[in-house]
């Protein structure tokens, strides 16, 4: 046991991390491993690999930095976490505008840098990362009036999505979109740019699929499948019907056999046809419990910037889940996005563990004093004088 009055740097981690919210990561990052086991086999030996357990292998390979990575990064001030971020959003910005130049262009599209042997998708690692900046700039231009911090949020947005649009990948754009337009209206947004960006989303969709063929194919597929090629959504759909409450059993599945990415995006349909409707709901509790948690922890949040990276980086893991989860059930156009911690993906594992290690590091309880100190310093820096009863 480890006791309160233990002055070391893991003792106090550990009293003042949410072990709620990490018991919760863990235990995704556990389902992915027994999960990959029942949906990456029959992909593997479809394409003809020696190893039937080549993707398993991988995403434990993956998962033990992945923890690494998450844990060290809890150990953050917000402050180092907000550092962080910028070097992760420079580094990946640049990052991902190479994919345009030398990225492998796969299915039309140039998303991914080849790093030795592994494939590096940049834009996973940019999301975390932009959504933490975000929110301080948002703080910041709340705080000061010196400080045109909606501006260049918004220019940096435009950064983002214009390199996003380029490559193309449409999910990750509306994804990013979606919740720096949440983090905007959390920031006190007046109610006409509520409406001026809600116009601007839909004449951004509207273009999108004029400009680009894929975009319209997907969506044209979803509103009429008898337009387009329907097969993985159709089987992922018969995996949902054949599930039954509580599944056909570990490895008794057949329709996951012919789903071409079981494994990544529609493994949710193969733990439904294996596992039921009962283990899909237990899944769905576990990614809505993240998502409540975090945004309690927004909700007493008195620091601006912290406030909004919590409420950021948790819209962006829910909004996320949501979509791969929705599109699995056929409830929208899809989008390939991974389901989190669960999906293989190596990129997408690592990334995410650089955002739940960011949220884990603004959710550690910090005492009063130093919130206090933290008012006092920002009255200070911005007046030049301190706050009325600051006063000794």
């Amino acid at each position: 046991m480890i006791s309160r009055a233990e002055r070391t740097v893991f003792g106090e981690w550990w009293w003042t991390v949410d072990r709620a919210l990490l018991a919760a990561v863990g235990a995704l990052m556990v389902l992915g491993v027994v999960l990959s086991l029942a949906a990456s086999p029959p992909v593997a030996e479809r394409i003809g690999l020696d190893d039937m357990f080549h993707f398993v292998n991988r995403q434990v390979m993956f998962l033990v930095p992945a923890l690494v990575i998450m844990i060290g990064i809890s150990f953050l001030s917000p402050n180092q976490a907000r550092r962080l971020a910028w070097i992760a959003f420079l580094g990946g910005l640049m990052a991902l505008a190479a994919t345009l130049v030398i990225g492998m262009e796969i299915k039309g599209s140039r998303r991914w840098l080849q790093v030795g042997s592994f494939g590096v998708q940049p834009s996973e690692f940019v999301k975390p990362a932009f959504i933490v900046i975000a929110a301080w700039l948002f703080a910041e231009g709340a705080e000061r009036r010196d400080m045109p911090g909606h501006i260049l949020a918004t220019l940096l947005l435009g950064a983002v999505v214009g390199l996003l649009v380029l490559q193309p990948d449409l999910g990750q754009t509306v994804l990013v979109t979606a919740v720096w337009g949440a983090l905007f209206f959390l920031a006190g947004l007046p109610w006409i740019w509520v409406v001026g960006l809600g116009g601007a989303g839909v004449f951004g969709l509207l273009t999108a699929y004029q400009l680009l063929p894929h975009v319209a194919r997907r969506i044209d597929r979803f509103m009429n499948p008898e337009t387009g090629d329907t097969f993985q959504i159709d089987r992922a759909t018969d995996a949902f019907m054949q599930a039954g409450w509580f599944g056909k059993g570990p490895g008794e599945g057949t329709v996951k056999r012919i789903i071409p990415d079981g494994h990544t995006d529609f493994i949710f349909a193969v733990t439904a046809e294996e596992f039921g409707i009962v283990f899909c709901i237990a899944i769905v509790s576990l990614y809505a419990f993240i998502v409540l948690r975090g945004l309690w922890h927004a909700r007493r949040e008195q620091d601006g910037f912290v406030r909004l990276a919590i409420a950021g980086l948790t819209m962006l893991f829910g909004l996320q889940s949501a979509i791969n989860m929705a599109v699995n059930l056929h409830l929208m156009p899809a989008k390939g996005m991974t389901l989190p911690f669960i999906s293989y993906g190596g990129s997408s594992m690592l990334a995410l563990a650089l955002g739940m290690g960011m949220l884990l590091a603004l959710t550690r309880r910090r005492p009063r004093t130093d919130t206090l100190a933290n008012e006092i310093a920002r009255h200070v820096r911005h007046q030049g004088r301190l706050p009325v009863g600051a006063r000794a």
